[in-house]
């Protein structure tokens, strides 16, 4: 047999075995469940999104969205996620000031900045993400889609990386598991830096980190690694070193689809092995 023919039957092998994965995944969620809900918070009513597998009860999972919000970029992202078999809560973190969707997609900073800036205030607000995590997870737990002897998983994506931190500051003994994808101010000089919330979490916790924020940031990694060896929590940070901050985001130009399924990777498994 010639090296070609060996090249060409692997390459046979491995473009049916993804499609048949392509096709497994779509099979899943179709089975899953998706609709709108609407939670009472302390500071209002927030509309969000909520997936789930069509039967049973699953463990809970909380999704902080990037800066722009509730859309249907991030429901496509619980929907596959619910079709792991977790009952997934997106809220829409602007509630406060408008529904979802408020951004035009794809994202333009020049045309969006002015818009997008007072919104996400509303939710970086002292006390209004921890107000909002607990009205969220206490809201999961009341639906019998979820099963609350698991551990409820977090995760978030750009201004979410910091929320998802006060999520498992804020409910430690239901948060198992927190994940931040190209998170921003996970760690600043002010005496409200999100990773000092670290020694009160009880989570597992994952970072992945994009290569330019890790370039404008360098020591945000340590100091991440220091304050988590210090409060022994387990933990697993590491930069994508192919990957632009947004590169989770397929709705986005940042999106790095290699890097954007190793970080699912990643998360799938964090939540396989603390939401128990």
């Amino acid at each position: 047999m010639s090296e070609q023919t060996k090249m060409d039957r692997r390459d046979f092998v491995a473009a049916t075995a993804a499609l048949a994965v392509t096709a497994a995944t779509a099979e899943a969620q179709a089975q899953v469940i998706e609709r709108d809900v609407a939670i009472k918070t302390p500071d209002g009513t927030c509309d969000a999104a909520f997936f789930h597998p069509a039967t049973g009860a699953h463990a809970g999972v909380l999704v902080w969205a990037d800066a722009f919000g509730l859309r249907p970029g991030l429901r496509e992202l619980g929907k596959r996620l619910a079709a792991e078999g977790y009952s997934v809560l997106v809220p829409n973190p602007f509630y406060r000031a408008a529904k979802a969707p408020v951004v035009e997609m794809p994202p333009d900073f020049a045309r969006d900045r002015a818009k997008i800036t007072p919104l996400m205030a509303t939710v970086t607000a002292a006390g209004a993400a921890e107000r909002d995590a607990a009205a969220y997870i206490s809201w999961l737990d009341a639906q019998p889609q979820v099963d609350k002897s698991k551990k409820i998983g977090t995760q978030g994506y750009c201004m979410g990386g910091p929320l998802i931190m006060k999520t498992a500051a804020a409910v430690p003994n239901r948060v198992g598991a927190a994940a931040s994808f190209h998170g921003g101010g996970l760690t600043t000089a002010t005496d409200t830096s999100p990773h000092l919330l670290i020694p009160k979490m009880k989570a597992r916790l994952y970072f992945g980190i994009a290569t330019n924020d890790d370039a404008q940031q360098p020591e945000s990694k340590t100091i991440l690694r220091t304050s988590c060896d210090a409060a022994k929590a387990t933990a697993e940070i590491e930069v994508y070193a192919q990957a632009q901050h947004g590169w989770c985001m397929a709705d986005t130009t940042a999106y790095h689809r290699e890097s954007a399924e190793k970080a699912w990777t990643k998360l799938l498994a964090l939540y396989k092995a603390a939401l128990a």
